[in-house]
């Protein structure tokens, strides 16, 4: 039997832009219970790529990633009309025994 070579991925900028920051509310802290963790993305990364990101950024397997993009609301202040952007977020579940310590940067 021939041993399975790990392969060493290197960590690349685009990586960085992908994963922004983490998002913290109080649905995203439910989430972490059941080994999710929730993070903003830009509006163009797909899945395959956060899941990259993740994997190499934090060193964890990732089981599976949603995606969601939140539409944004047309506010008024003071009179004023204004509009707040729209962001997109990528729930990231973690196989059985990973973590993610958001509160540390990478």
């Amino acid at each position: 039997m021939a041993a399975k070579k790990k392969e060493k991925v290197e960590v690349q900028e685009w990586m960085y832009e992908i994963i922004r920051q983490p998002h913290m509310t109080e649905k995203a802290t439910l989430g972490s219970e059941h080994g999710q963790v929730t993070f903003r993305v830009p509006l163009t990364a797909t899945k395959p790529q956060v899941k990259q990101a993740v994997e190499t950024l934090f060193g964890v397997k990732v089981k599976g990633v949603n995606t969601l993009i939140q539409k944004g609301k047309t506010k008024r202040f003071k009179g004023i009309v204004g509009k707040r952007g729209s962001i997109k977020k990528a729930i990231v579940t973690l196989e059985e025994g990973q973590s993610i310590d958001v509160g540390t940067g990478v």
